[in-house]
Parts: structure tokens; sequence; C-alpha cells
């Protein structure tokens, strides 16, 4: 004989859950009476709230900060029409003196043997690789291109000075021949690491 098995009593889960919502519902309302009982309605009467007569905001006495000299007196130079110095290279100061003071023979005659090229003709086909605040500076910069590139050695070079926004530039270039040899010259710098462009 099969007895039926016993289901789970609905009535008296229902029963619990209508019991707990009432207690939840209870506690709710219990607070809510509790913290509103003594809080009077506010009367609207249409007043305004009148401003404060101190500034809500004051400038500090001391700002703080750092400043650095000749922070933004290039834009205030240029918008007066003024033309102030160009300071292309950072090492410009102990780039200038360091090929004379080389003890080395060969050093100190290859710059000698470059100073005719420098008179080269400016047109023809030119590789650019350097741009510097002075004629000199532009001529420190191709010696020392030479000592650490073998391509450049026997090269003609020139220095065109131009004019930019930030006053004249001296554009150092090397003069390789025709418009072949300046490509070849330049993609064979890039290769080493140095940039370049060609300028006809």
């Amino acid at each position: 004989m099969d007895l039926e098995e016993e289901g789970p009593d609905n009535g008296r889960l229902i029963g619990f859950g209508v019991l707990a919502l009432i207690l939840l519902a209870a506690i709710v309302g219990g607070i809510y009476w509790a913290t509103h009982r003594n809080a009077a309605p506010a009367a609207a009467d249409g007043s305004l709230i009148e401003a404060s007569k101190e500034p809500y905001k004051v400038a500090p006495k001391d700002p703080g900060g750092k400043t650095f000299q000749g922070t933004g007196d290039s834009s205030f130079k240029v918008s007066e029409g003024e033309r102030p110095t160009a300071a292309l290279a950072a090492k410009d100061a102990p780039a200038a003196p360091a090929p004379s003071a080389s003890p080395a023979a060969k050093p100190a005659d290859k710059p000698a043997e470059k100073a005719t090229p420098a008179a080269a003709p400016v047109s023809g086909v030119g590789v650019q690789v350097g741009a510097f605040s002075s004629q000199a500076l532009a001529e420190t910069g191709w010696n020392k291109l030479v000592l650490a590139h073998e391509s450049l050695k026997g090269v003609n070079h020139r220095v065109i000075a131009g004019k930019a926004d930030i006053g004249t530039v001296y554009r150092l270039q090397a003069v390789p021949g025709d418009a072949g040899a300046a490509n070849a010259l330049c993609n064979k710098l890039q290769g080493e690491g140095v940039k370049c462009q060609v300028k006809r």
C-alpha cells in the first residue's frame, strides 16, 4: 500500500511571508514616526535669502608655485613685434670650444680642410642634417657629424641662413651632388639614426 508523500505546507509559508511584511512595515513606520513627530512644517512666506556682503572668492596673499626665469617672455615679445634670440641647440655653449681645444692633430686638421666647402654654391640638391642658431655652431655640428659618420667624409657641405618665427636659423646641409646621391645619402644617414631631409 503506497502512502502519499506529504508536500510542504503552502498555507503556513504564505502566513510567515505576510507576517514578515507586516513586521517590516511596522519597523519602517515606527522609524519614520520617531524622526518626524516634532518637525514643524516650513512656512512658505516668499521671502528671499540675503546674499553675504563678504566676497565669496578671495585670492591668497601667498599663492605659491614656482616661476622660472624667462618663462613666457618669448610670446609677449613676439606679440609686440620683437624677434627674440633663438636657442636651438641645448649644448650651444660647451660645443663651440671643443674642436679647438682638442690636442690631437687629426681633429684639428679636419675643420681647416672643411672650411673651404662651406662656401659651396647655394644651388643644387642638399641633405639637411641640422639647424643652428649661428654659423659657427653649424660648422661645429658638421665637424661632429663627419667624425661620427663615415658616409659624410669627403662630402661637401653648406650653411644656409634663413628667417623663421624665432629669428635667423642656420640650416646645415650636406651637398653630395645630384638628387640620386642626395636621396641615397639621406637614406643611409636615417639608417644610422640621423634625422635628415632632402632639399632641392
